[in-house]
């Protein structure tokens, strides 16, 4: 059996699905590394909604995608940029959405931090901003979870320079009641967030972001770095306070950051462990037992299918995100909070699909078959 996919020149090409897929069954929890998989949310494909409503939640497959992900050992970073906040998830979906997820938590024994931000305003002066962040962390703190405080469009709107950052963060960290992560979000990954740190220049972003965790580092139990630039979050890195961890955002480098080198490693809080939770988990599994060769022998491969979804505009990424849950069987339907199934071209998922079944992830090659020819009939590429 062969599929027909479209190319990006207008032609069509056959591809051969492979017929067996990777073996992978959960195993024991992670001793050497932190590892958690930001989530999507599924959306309610039976709602009558529009792409500027209140995002519809099918709630039941969004909490089954996080037990599939905790039975891997993998934590859950819950109501972030994957799970569309500020792109179709609102912050009264994102507060229902942790409210559930702390509470799955609990009963699966998973681990789980959660995104704090400000998206109940969309601009305001910096004391309304600094309210917006302490509502939502007040919210997370009462359900148990750990803290994410991601990085603000308010707060980069208001801001007047690296004065204003520190203030904000560093009233945030003395609220707090355990150790947060911070994010240091590029704009790459959503434009409104350039100049973060109260600098384009990132070497003296890097500085502001470093004051700020050594101005309470018994507050800070990390730092996710999400810039595309593996030198630079070395260099990070290195410069954290002793006890500090850097988890790698980096869609594109993951593999040798959290490999390391004679200086360290990086944890990881990463969008692309998504679709790749199994096979994540038991590369990082192999590195438990110090096989940094086995480890880069399956994670290496998946880098490719990474690089692709994670393309310029890079915050994109989502719909090849949600895309391959439906292929691997984690959901019933191919439709996005925001109508966001539309923001990448058919070619792009077409090649998307190509990628991850030569990876073997899809523990169903038949199903995920069937359901791309069906997706590709639809758009008119007859099989």
């Amino acid at each position: 059996m062969t599929v027909r996919l479209p190319d990006p020149a207008g032609g069509v090409r056959r591809y051969e699905p492979r017929a067996v897929p990777l073996a992978l069954t959960t195993g024991a929890p992670f001793t050497s590394r932190t590892v958690f998989s930001a989530a999507h949310v599924v959306a309610d494909p039976y709602a009558d909604v529009s792409p500027d409503s209140p995002a519809a939640v099918d709630w039941d497959a969004t909490l089954a995608f996080r037990r599939h992900l905790w039975s891997h050992g993998l934590g859950v970073a819950e109501a972030m940029d994957t799970a569309q906040r500020g792109m179709g998830l609102d912050w009264a979906g994102a507060a229902e959405l942790v409210r559930r997820s702390a509470a799955e938590a609990k009963a699966a024994g998973g681990r789980i931090a959660c995104g704090v931000g400000t998206d109940q305003i969309t601009a305001g002066s910096l004391a309304e901003v600094r309210a917006a962040y302490e509502e939502q962390l007040a919210l997370v703190e009462e359900t148990g979870a750990q803290a994410v405080l991601m990085a603000s469009r308010a707060l980069t709107a208001a801001a007047r320079g690296p004065e204003d950052y520190l203030d904000v963060y560093g009233h945030l960290l003395r609220q707090a009641s355990r150790p947060v992560i911070l994010h240091w979000l590029g704009p790459m990954f959503d434009p409104a967030l350039e100049g973060y740190w109260g600098s384009s220049d990132l070497d003296a972003a890097t500085d502001v972001l470093l004051e700020v965790i050594e101005s309470r580092p018994d507050k800070v139990d990390g730092v996710k770095v999400s810039l595309l630039d593996a030198r630079r979050e070395v260099g990070l890195r290195r410069r954290l306070p002793h006890g500090v961890r850097c988890y790698t955002g980096d869609d594109f480098h993951y593999p040798e950051l959290i490999a390391g080198d004679e200086r360290g490693f990086s944890h990881a809080l990463l969008g692309i462990f998504d679709p790749l939770g199994p096979l994540a988990a038991e590369a990082v599994r192999v590195l438990d037992t110090g096989d940094v060769k086995g480890f880069h022998e399956l994670l290496d491969p998946t880098v490719e299918l990474s690089r692709h979804l994670f393309r310029a505009p890079t915050r994109f990424y989502k719909t090849g995100v949600v895309l391959l849950a439906w292929l691997a069987g984690h959901q019933t339907h191919f439709t996005m909070v925001g109508g966001l199934q539309s923001a990448r071209s058919l070619p792009h998922l077409g090649r998307a699909y190509e990628l991850a079944d030569g990876l073997g992830l899809f523990p169903d090659p038949a199903l995920a078959e069937t359901r791309m020819k069906n997706l590709l009939a639809v758009h008119g590429v007859d099989q």
